[in-house]
């Protein structure tokens, strides 16, 4: 059985608002009424006449019978069905009833009758249906249940509207309604339809001239839609038309009037007006506003989303952090530089305590220079340093001070140490220095870049003018140390040159135990540290996160739980020679040519008393035109002999001196192997000074290319090549000799090799044997795992 609500509103000229709700169950005669009202309404409502008798009778257009009557000249139709007058009756008793019971309510200080017998009119068919004519605005909360006096009574729910809301909403509305729809109703004729028409049978009121170009037609009233001839529109419709000009419009006119006979006291009246269409004026200049938007946008944003626009454009950019909420990086966070850190400590403790110094005369360095190779950890240092201090910091790039205006770059370094000494102390860190502080070009000498030189020379003047009570730190980063001006160095500007190497095999297995700790992983953190350590020698801080990552990385590929030491291992693997090419296939001949060369490699190694130990190689393709490749374990060492470069030599022939044995030619695949062998020679002759016919002379870096001259003569040049020949040609014939005489050995390796593809140490001393000399960092391993050194011996690679 469905259930209507019923609502009679008693909110009258300003009363409070008050509901009247009534729940009437379809197909009975009794009703529940539930009200809600206040006692301020209870006089006004009494006072309300509502009875059987004297209530309003409502127009009722329904005619059961079908008979229609005229009853007046207006067109009312009045219905005198017999059904009709019951419906009527039972419609009046239906409302006495239900507001007789609500003033009783009102009496009964609004307890509901025991007994509501409701409407017991036999006749009345619609009783269950009513028609709301107030706001219920009760419950404030939305649609949520009215109480009921009565437990059987169901849960009435109702709507409140925010008119703060509604009311900007439909004025809105109202608004863009009116600005996008005509005011009149409205059509477009010709002037012969306009002189046909309505012209010549006087149905024309007046005209109006709209902006020169278009004329409105007003009709008379008793024009319009029924006249004949008015085009079948309703009765207020305007008609417009185009002209040409208002002279030729006028002519035309005159002579259509003076045609039909109309004097002049009784012609047409002509009005002009200049109208406006405020939506048509905002499409026209629509693309022009929204271009002014973008561009003032554009300025107040400003380059780089600094937010200062083109009038900030002198402002520096950098960035100030809080060290509590926006720096998180302290030292413990920073492995494998302790020396770096000691020395940078020093002004985290003079921000901290000045006086401790001050009392002693000494002053506190104005700032320091942080280098070193990429990824070895100079910005993070830079973070700590800021995390620990406790004071602000401000971060900066060396290539944000330069922009395409003259003088901006002397102007934001102005305005970087104004804001360094409203927050002093602080620290200001400058990556990449070497952006503006190049060294200053000579006279004479082209190239010169004056916006970069007036930047480093406002910088100088800043650094030199501190004074010495200021407490601000300058710290800068670079790579390239080497191409800075020296009088940014001196002692009064940059104090402390701070060089961060890679890290050694202990600062190694400390940055590992920082980057372990976030892998999920069963394996024991300080023993997989120290053996990850071992196989990852001139890896840098940033290139042990990348391992740690790619070894989390391979984990998930393989949907396991946590991260295993094979997953490390694998990840070294991928990090120096590349991902696995699985779809590069490599056809019988090539495939063992591969074979035999990484197998001389493999043995020229393995009975070389100063070569690398090997301890994995592999003729599976990886990385770019690598076909094999072997991985070695070398230590950290930083200084070599004659006889260990000439056994690093002879193992690195080793691949093309077993190509020529075994197959009696020669491959490209050795073009990676001679290069190196022709650098180590070089080296040893023009740069060692370990030439006997030479003598002790170095000639500096052969590997500067840049140079247009050389530094010795061509007399010169020409011995250098000759002893070069000389050392490789050396070495070519010892490392003949050697595997000629293992020739059964690199077989049973390159057999091996083609079947299994990949041989670790162990099955390399199955084969061989134990290796005739000591590990001693196998022994620190106690794995059968390697990797090449990147600094002194690269992978093996076959193209």
């Amino acid at each position: 059985m469905s259930a209507f609500l019923s609502r009679a509103s008693l909110v009258r000229n300003g009363c409070p608002r008050t509901t009247v709700l009534s729940r009437f169950t379809s197909g009975s005669r009794h009703s529940t009424p539930t009200t809600l009202t206040s006692p301020q309404a209870k006089q006004r409502l009494q006072k309300r006449f509502y009875s059987e008798e004297k209530a309003p009778a409502p127009k009722n257009n329904n005619n059961n019978s079908g008979n229609k009557n005229e009853a007046n000249n207006n067109g009312n139709k009045n219905n005198n069905n017999e059904g009709n007058n019951n419906n009527q009756q039972s419609f009046e008793n239906f409302f006495g009833k239900m507001l007789r019971d609500a003033a009783k309510n009102l009496e009964n200080n609004g307890q509901p009758p025991k007994n509501s017998g409701g409407n017991r009119n036999p006749n009345n068919n619609n009783s269950g249906r009513s028609n709301s004519n107030g706001n219920n605005n009760s419950q404030p909360q939305g649609r949520k249940p009215l109480p009921s006096s009565e437990g059987n009574n169901p849960n009435f729910y109702t709507m409140t509207i925010n008119p703060g809301t509604v009311l900007p909403l439909a004025f809105t509305s109202y608004v863009l309604y009116k600005a996008m729809s005509p005011s009149d109703v409205s059509r477009e004729i010709t002037w012969q339809d306009f002189r046909s028409n309505f012209l010549d049978r006087g149905l024309v009121d007046r005209l109006v001239v709209l902006n020169r170009n278009r004329v409105r037609v007003y009709l008379r009233h008793e024009g319009g839609g029924s006249a004949p001839g008015t085009l079948g529109l309703p009765h207020g419709t305007t008609y417009t038309f185009s002209i040409g000009s208002v002279d030729a419009f006028e002519r035309k006119l005159d002579e259509a009037q003076t045609e039909l006979g109309i004097p002049g006291s009784e012609r047409i009246p002509v009005s002009y007006r200049d109208e406006v269409n405020l939506l048509g004026t905002l499409i026209h200049f629509a693309p022009t506003l929204l271009l002014v938007g973008v561009l003032v946008y554009m300025a107040r944003k400003g380059p780089g989303g600094s937010g200062q626009g083109i009038f900030g454009v002198g402002k520096s950019k950098a960035k100030l952090f809080n060290q509590e909420t926006d720096i998180a990086v302290k030292f413990k966070d920073v492995a494998g530089m302790d020396e770096a850190k000691v020395e940078i400590m020093e002004f985290v403790k003079f921000l901290k305590n000045p006086a401790a110094y001050e009392k002693l005369g000494a002053k506190i360095p104005k700032g320091a220079i942080l280098s070193g190779p990429p990824g070895t950890g100079k910005t993070l240092l830079a973070k700590a340093t800021a995390g620990e201090a406790g004071v602000p910091f401000l971060s900066v790039s060396g290539s944000e001070f330069v922009e395409m205006f003259v003088g901006v770059g002397a102007s934001r370094v102005r305005d970087l140490f104004a804001s360094a000494k409203k927050h002093a102390p602080c620290i200001i860190f400058v990556d990449e220095i070497d952006a503006i502080g190049k060294a200053r070009g000579k006279g004479g000498q082209f190239g010169g870049n004056d916006e970069r030189e007036n930047t480093l020379n406002q910088l100088l003047v800043e650094m030199d003018g501190f004074g010495s009570n200021e407490h601000v730190v300058v710290l800068a980063g670079t790579n390239r140390p080497d191409v800075l001006d020296d009088a940014l160095m001196r002692p009064g500007r940059f104090d402390r040159h701070i060089a961060i190497d890679r890290p050694d095999i202990k600062g190694r297995g400390d940055i590992f135990k920082v980057h372990l700790r976030p892998i999920k992983t069963t394996e024991d953190i300080p023993k997989l540290a120290q053996k990850l350590a071992a196989l990852t020698p001139g890896f840098s801080g940033a290139d042990i996160h990348n391992v740690c990552n790619e070894a989390a990385l391979i984990a998930a590929r393989h949907n396991q739980e946590t991260v295993v030491e094979a997953d490390f291992e694998a990840a070294i693997e991928r990090v120096i020679v590349g991902l696995e090419k699985k779809s590069k296939v490599l056809s019988p001949e090539e495939k063992k040519t591969v074979a035999y060369h990484e197998a001389g490699h493999a043995v020229a190694g393995w009975y070389l008393e100063h070569a690398d130990p090997l301890l994995k190689v592999s003729i599976i393709p990886r990385g770019v035109g690598a076909l094999g490749y072997a991985q070695y374990l070398p230590k950290d060492q930083y200084l070599y002999s004659t006889q260990q470069l000439s056994d690093r030599m002879c193992m690195t022939l080793g691949g093309r001196v077993s190509e020529h044995i075994f197959f009696g030619t020669i491959t490209t695949g050795a073009q990676d192997d001679l290069q190196k062998v022709t650098k180590m020679a070089y080296a040893q002759v023009a740069t060692y000074g370990m030439d006997s016919e030479l003598g002790p002379l170095s000639y500096g870096n052969q590997d500067n290319k840049d140079s247009f001259t050389k530094p010795y003569s061509e007399k010169t040049g020409q011995i250098i090549d000759n002893q070069v020949r000389a050392i490789i040609g050396q070495a070519f014939r010892r490392t003949m000799d050697l595997l000629t005489e293992k020739r059964a050995d690199v077989e049973k390796v390159a057999k091996l090799l083609m079947e299994k593809e990949v041989l670790n140490r162990a099955d390399m001393e199955r084969l061989l044997g134990k290796r005739p000399f000591q590990d001693k960092l196998h022994e620190l391993l106690g794995t059968e795992a390697a990797v090449q050194d990147e600094k002194h011996i690269t992978p093996e690679a076959s193209s």
